[in-house]
């Protein structure tokens, strides 16, 4: 008898250890607080659109951030969400895949759909206004030529040539909007080291901006503003440098001399011009910083050169394979011995740095302003990728960081975001959505999107 009151005991023990370790129920309540999200428009550039891996295409539109956030809100009563949807995979045909035998990205050279050139206007409006390569003033009446100009937003502008961004995104009457405008403001600037496109002026940025506010709120609309993360934190502009140092060429005694002599005759040509000029480096045995080309340095190309200091950027598109022929120090191969500075299209200069921090630093205050002013939610894209870049963020097991590649972050364009990265940028939206509108909007898992694209 007590071995049977023993047993039970145990059950019950066994039975009450079994139910405490049983997973508590998620109590988790979606709710859309003070918002509504009925409907929801999306306005922004290549970010938004769902760009990655150098193109456009169907897959990447279908898991942009803005199509996340719909699908999310949808809980909380969010609508149907139109996107002007590539017909393949290809885009326009730029798009990189990564090729293990390589190992890196190649182009997919596949020939693209003919419809992705065609219009679709009919199948609109759209719900995600994303442009690629729409810069801030490229949204707001005075740039109604942007729509027959740009490829991507032709395809799908209800008026070609008339119509504007921002125009078509306020006529679908949105109860709740997310911007993300700006990066390609300096993007574009930073991707060509300086050598072409230009900053936007923060006074023409404000403008535009306020703008698009204005027009996206005039109907009482909520909305979410994400500010611009340091464009120069990218892998774009990092990669190259963890691989070619800027003191990377590396020379013994008797080479380190020939190149002082050169630069001893380029001086001396350069006074039998009227031209007095001390270039005032010296190559040693060892590593040596590499030569630039340098528009501030008062000489004619190729002349016009200096070596590079620490914390100026080499780009992705730094050609490597011009370095052993003498890229960076003197060009041999004419009739006669001339400086070969690295051009600027694949450097960012100290100046160009500075120039860009200055433009950031400008554009972020301004969308910080804007969001209090217009009482937005405002997304600290900003900090956010800051961390990413310096310590690297884990979420559901996978690390992001802005390591090329296998950083998980960055398509292989290492400019915009993978599925997964764009997953992330998601919910630094909705978090901020939440916090804002005291709304109960779940964040998503990145493990339920891809990374990396790899060639088949």
């Amino acid at each position: 008898m007590k071995d049977m009151k023993l047993r039970n005991i145990l059950l019950l023990l066994a039975l009450g250890m079994l139910f405490a370790c049983e997973p508590k129920v998620d109590d988790f309540t979606t709710t859309s607080g003070s918002a509504d999200f009925s409907k929801y428009v999306a306005i922004g550039n290549s970010l938004t659109a769902g760009y990655a891996d150098k193109e456009l295409y169907k897959a990447g539109q279908e898991d942009s951030y803005p199509a996340i956030l719909a699908y999310q809100f949808k809980a909380a009563g969010g609508g149907e969400f139109t996107q002007p949807l590539m017909f393949d995979e290809y885009g326009f045909g730029s798009r990189l895949l990564f090729d293990a035998a390589k190992p890196g990205p190649v182009p997919a050279a596949v020939i693209p759909d003919p419809r992705n050139f065609t219009s679709i206007a009919a199948n609109g409006p759209f719900n995600n206004m994303g442009v690629p390569g729409a810069k801030s003033f490229h949204l707001v009446p005075g740039a109604e030529s942007f729509s027959a100009l740009n490829p991507y937003y032709a395809r799908f502008a209800a008026q070609p040539g008339t119509s504007t961004v921002l125009e078509e995104a306020a006529a679908q009457n949105a109860t709740f909007f997310t911007c993300w405008i700006g990066n390609n403001d300096v993007l574009g600037y930073t991707l060509a080291g300086g050598a072409t496109d230009s900053i936007t002026n923060p006074l023409i940025f404000q403008m535009a901006v306020g703008g698009v506010l204005q027009g996206m709120t005039a109907n009482g609309a909520k909305g979410a503003i994400a500010n611009i993360p340091d464009v120069t934190a990218i892998p774009f502009v990092q990669y190259m440098n963890t691989q070619v140092p800027y003191n990377g060429l590396v020379m013994n005694a008797e080479q380190a001399a020939g190149l002082n002599f050169a630069y001893d005759q380029f001086e001396l040509y350069l006074a039998s011009l009227g031209i007095t000029w001390d270039y005032g480096f010296e190559f040693v045995e060892g590593a040596n910083a590499f030569v630039v080309s340098d528009e501030e340095v008062p000489l004619p190309p190729p002349f016009n050169v200096r070596q590079m200091v620490l914390g100026e950027l080499f780009l992705l598109t730094l050609p490597t394979d011009s370095l052993p022929m003498g890229m960076g120090s003197v060009d041999p191969s004419g009739d006669q011995i001339v400086p070969w500075g690295i051009p600027n299209q694949y450097v960012l200069l100290s100046s160009e740095l500075s120039e860009i921090s200055q433009a950031t630093t400008a554009y972020n205050g301004i969308i910080e302003t804007l969001a209090g002013q217009f009482d937005l939610a405002l997304v600290d894209m900003n900090e956010k990728f800051a961390t990413i870049a310096n310590e690297g963020v884990e979420i559901d097991g996978i690390l992001f960081t802005s390591d090329f590649i296998t950083g998980n972050s960055f398509s292989l364009d290492g400019v915009h975001m993978t599925t997964q990265g764009y997953s992330v940028a998601a919910n630094y939206f909705i978090e901020a959505i939440n916090a804002k509108y005291n709304s109960g909007i779940r964040t998503v898992s990145p493990r339920l999107y891809p990374g990396i694209y790899y060639y088949q």
